[in-house]
């Protein structure tokens, strides 16, 4: 597959995935719980999926440092949603941990530090 489509639905997934999360912590409203869960798992799903399909067509699966550092922030800004249900007063303290692990993965792909 051209490394153009995974990049296009990795980019996707990944505005799905932000939208669906700050849309949590705007209202995480108890009846919304099920189906925003639902959304972000998914798209955390493809998002990771076709990230790894992007690492095996542009860098033939070679395991950088910034790939690692990518990893832990999909992993921290996938859980972020679940959180906002769980944890509603840490709203504000999760919504800026969102946006440093954001912060975070777009410097790990444009600048690759490491």
């Amino acid at each position: 597959m051209d490394p153009v489509y995974y990049k296009i639905l990795h980019v996707f997934s990944l505005l799905v995935l932000t939208a669906w999360t700050f849309a949590a912590f705007a209202h995480p409203a108890p009846e919304t719980r099920k189906r925003t869960l639902m959304v972000t798992g998914v798209a955390a799903l493809l998002m990771f999926v076709s990230g790894f399909g992007l690492l095996h067509k542009l860098y033939d699966n070679h395991f950088y440092g910034w790939v690692v550092v990518k990893l832990v922030c999909w992993l921290v800004f996938s859980a972020l949603a679940g959180l906002a249900y769980r944890r509603p007063h840490l709203r504000s303290k999760l919504a800026l941990l969102g946006f440093t692990a954001l912060l975070i993965a777009l410097v790990m792909v444009y600048a690759k530090p490491i």
